[in-house]
């Protein structure tokens, strides 16, 4: 019960919400198109099938999931209804003041999180571009989470009836397994 919030997603709000789901699908386009320069076709077709994936979902996550106050809505109703368990006792730095290291925090969040997302897209294409060079332990080990992952939102998007994000995670999984069958069929380097 405590990850199905996880698992449902949430209508990202403003510039800095939509630009971690896009993120990837920029970061995966990128891949595709550097395998497609290196003639690794198979790769790039894994990868761009993952950007595919990626950009249903976030398609589907503005114009399928709740807002965040919609969110909230139906966990307060849920808990009214004894479905979740019940909040404890506040403590006491939740009386709604906030610290000084709190307040200097929360001033910066928007540019730790801009600056987060723009590194992990850097990282995220020369890793893509660079490992798995064959397929190896680590690559599959690096695979697997991805999938059951993915599979485990897909599954969850079908259950709340949300075809588009379903369907996107359906497309991340099979791009995943792609590059792992792209990998395999490479001669060794």
């Amino acid at each position: 019960m405590a990850f199905l919030p996880v698992l449902d997603g949430v209508r990202p709000a403003g510039v800095l919400g939509w630009l971690r789901p896009v993120a990837p699908v920029v970061t995966q386009a990128v891949v595709g198109a550097g395998h497609w320069a290196a003639g690794r076709r198979r790769r790039a077709l894994a990868a761009w099938a993952g950007a595919a994936g990626l950009g249903l979902v976030a398609w589907g996550l503005g114009t399928e999931a709740p807002t965040l106050a919609q969110v909230q809505q139906n966990i307060q109703r849920r808990q009214k209804e004894g479905v979740l368990c019940k909040p404890g006792p506040k403590a006491p730095a939740a009386a709604g003041t906030q610290t000084p290291a709190a307040l200097h925090l929360s001033r910066y969040e928007p540019v730790y999180r801009l600056a987060s997302t723009v590194v992990w897209m850097v990282l995220g294409v020369r890793w893509g571009l660079r490992y798995p060079r064959r397929l190896t332990v680590l690559a599959i080990a690096g695979a697997v989470p991805n999938v059951v992952l993915n599979g485990l939102w897909a599954a969850r998007a079908v259950q709340r009836h949300r075809p588009r994000i379903a369907a996107g995670y359906a497309l991340v999984v099979a791009g995943s397994a792609a590059r792992l069958r792209a990998a395999s069929a490479e001669p060794l380097r």
